[in-house]
């Protein structure tokens, strides 16, 4: 038997489906995963394996075969345990719920616990954008799926809660967001403007940076107080709004740098790389695409102590920004 489920990967810092597709057969008993998988994907054979039997499901002996569709795309990550899961109790008949509007994600154990995926705020954002009414996400990620509106998001502990929600035996209440935000609110900053004496005029340089979203160069001798004014930045500039948060959220989510208590970065971040960083690590990119400093300080300050320290190739990516006052 075939079955489809519907699941997603994050290219860079946006989110694009994935079909995985499952199909039982005859002869040789084997599962095979294809579609451009990496290392990561290609273990899930044995954490899903595991996962099914140690939930007290059966795992089918017989030919099985897995496609992560559309197969030119590359797959990273163990965020397919869970569809690839689903797929295969689907194919066996011993799950018969209709998926077909709904997208899941989810790391396995081998016991069949739910783990933390990255990049999920990107993921609900496509579901919603591509009119996917509900997500099973894992528990531990709800909080920050439910940041998005209309979207019924249930949280999964276990493959085995899941398999007994689909199939009506206990289900899963969805997720209700409880992050209340209040762009009034005064975000504690580790250094604060209003605590610095003197300096006036580099202070008074500082504020019409803030306000005009300039750039600024300050030079001065070792001890002078230029990177405790940089520090200070952040704290004058205007306090974010919910979509500007979100939006912060969406790259923080994808690069798994969310604070632990909150799914939602509520301040401006504050980005100081060291000079001997490499190209991909401060403007992004590698071989699986990653934001870089330069995208973890959008909306923020990036901080480049001891510029003239940084390689040539490095600072001029980050002329074309500069100029443009934008990044593609």
């Amino acid at each position: 038997m075939l079955a489809k489920v519907t699941s997603c990967a994050v290219i860079g810092l946006d989110g694009q489906l994935v079909d995985v597709e499952v199909d039982i057969g005859s002869g040789q008993v084997l599962f095979l995963v294809v579609g451009l998988p990496d290392t990561a994907v290609q273990e899930s054979r044995e954490r899903v394996r595991a996962a099914i039997k140690n939930s007290g499901l059966n795992f089918p002996l017989k030919r099985v075969t897995v496609n992560l569709a559309p197969a030119d795309l590359r797959k990273e990550g163990p965020a397919y345990d869970l569809p690839i899961a689903v797929g295969v109790l689907i194919a066996s008949e011993q799950i018969t719920a209709d998926l077909s509007n709904a997208l899941i994600i989810g790391e396995l154990s081998l016991d069949g616990a739910v783990r933390h995926t990255s990049g999920v705020l990107s993921m609900a954002l496509l579901a919603r954008e591509r009119g996917i009414k509900t997500l099973f996400v894992p528990s531990a990620d709800a909080p920050e799926a439910a940041l998005i509106p209309d979207l019924e998001v249930i949280p999964i502990e276990s493959l085995f809660a899941l398999y007994a929600h689909l199939q009506g035996f206990q289900s899963i209440a969805p997720y209700r967001a409880q992050v209340q935000y209040d762009a009034d609110d005064v975000p504690p900053y580790p250094v604060d403007y209003s605590e610095i004496r003197g300096q006036e005029h580099v202070k008074r340089a500082l504020e019409v940076a803030a306000a005009g979203q300039h750039n600024i160069i300050m030079t001065g001798p070792p001890g002078a107080g230029k990177t405790l004014l940089a520090r200070s930045l952040p704290s004058i500039l205007p306090r974010l709004s919910l979509p500007e948060a979100i939006e912060i959220s969406r790259i923080y989510s994808v690069s798994d740098l969310l604070p632990d208590d909150s799914p939602l970065v509520r301040h401006r971040p504050f980005r100081s790389p060291h000079h001997t960083i490499s190209f991909a690590g401060l403007v992004g990119g590698g071989r699986w695409p990653h934001p870089g400093e330069v995208s973890l300080a959008h909306r923020g300050v990036l901080f480049l102590d001891e510029l003239p320290e940084f390689d040539g190739r490095s600072l001029e990516g980050l002329r074309q920004p500069i100029e443009d006052n934008f990044q593609t």
